[in-house]
């Protein structure tokens, strides 16, 4: 038993490193269609992104537990998740479009401190000392890197607001990550269909006037979406939170290697004083995350050797 429950945590560690390692190199694939508008990337995310998870069901057989989760409840949350996803797609297009993949690694450094911040304002949780700590030397940064580039890093709080949100309402769903990515791309159809179509009717789409180049890349980003949202799904269910908590940060830090190596944007003092401070308050709620974690575990099997 020891050596499968072993086996099934080195198999999550590896499917959670992989899913992040995915996310992490998304700017290196979307600089490679930056001629193409970000809001018709959007649309053909969504439509091969349809059709990867459709080809998925009927090979795993999974079509008949995909259609019994259609029902009003799911639809309107799922549907509600998938517009703020996909407003989250579109500023990270933008955002690597022109150029601004620091902000990228910013908002999702800062993701899980906002969904912390949400947990306090929205379902009214209670924050233990070291949290309120981190949340405000993550406002303090915010507040510094306003300052320093004299405006509000509106394309990092966007990203991390949103992705906090969709991932409270995919929390609410409680969906299996294939029927529910298989939602939230049905709900999205309507609108990537009219998007392509005032694209192809303007003579501005990109899928057959770009080359083939251009039209293999827009087709890949259905596996491309679909891989690291299944790899994703797979590592939560074989590893604990506290340890997928802790991988979620590969995909930043890859964002902000990239933005600084490859893409060699400019990183003043004051960015780094701010970025160095969204990565303490992140240490400081990692830290306590974990020993939280330790302590309820010891807890529990404290409870259970009871007589």
């Amino acid at each position: 038993m020891a050596l499968r429950e072993r086996s099934a945590h080195s198999t999550g560690v590896l499917l959670g490193v992989t899913g992040y390692l995915f996310w992490g190199m998304f700017p290196l694939y979307f600089v490679l269609i930056e001629s193409v508008a970000p809001i018709e990337v959007v649309a053909h995310r969504i439509l091969w992104s349809l059709i990867v998870v459709i080809l998925i069901l009927l090979i795993g057989k999974q079509w008949r537990s995909f259609t019994g989760a259609f029902n009003r409840r799911n639809i309107v949350i799922l549907g509600s998740a998938a517009l703020i996803l996909s407003m989250n797609w579109l500023v990270y297009v933008y955002a690597v479009d022109s150029n601004q993949v620091m902000q990228v690694s910013l908002g999702y450094f800062m993701n899980p401190l906002i969904s912390v911040a949400m947990g306090v304002i929205l379902l009214k949780e209670r924050l233990r000392k070291t949290q309120w700590v981190a949340i405000g030397i993550a406002l303090i940064a915010v507040f510094l890197l306003t300052i320093v580039t004299g405006s509000v890093p509106w394309i990092a709080l966007a990203l991390g607001l949103t992705f906090a949100f969709y991932g409270l309402l995919k929390k609410y769903a409680n969906l299996p990550s294939l029927q529910s990515l298989g939602i939230e791309t049905v709900v999205l159809l309507p609108l990537a269909l009219t998007i392509l179509g005032i694209s192809v009717a303007t003579g501005t789409e990109s899928f057959a006037l770009d080359g083939p180049k251009i039209t293999f890349l827009l087709i890949m980003l259905g596996p491309v979406t679909a891989v690291p949202l299944l790899a994703f799904g797979g590592a939560s269910t074989r590893i604990p939170l506290s340890t997928l908590g802790v991988l979620q940060y590969i995909t930043p830090i890859m964002s902000f290697l990239i933005g600084f190596f490859i893409f060699q944007e400019a990183m003043s003092t004051g960015r780094w004083i701010g970025f160095t401070l969204v990565w303490v308050s992140l240490l400081i709620f990692t830290v306590d995350m974990y020993r939280n974690s330790r302590t309820r575990t010891r807890q529990l099997e404290e409870t259970l050797l009871e007589p």
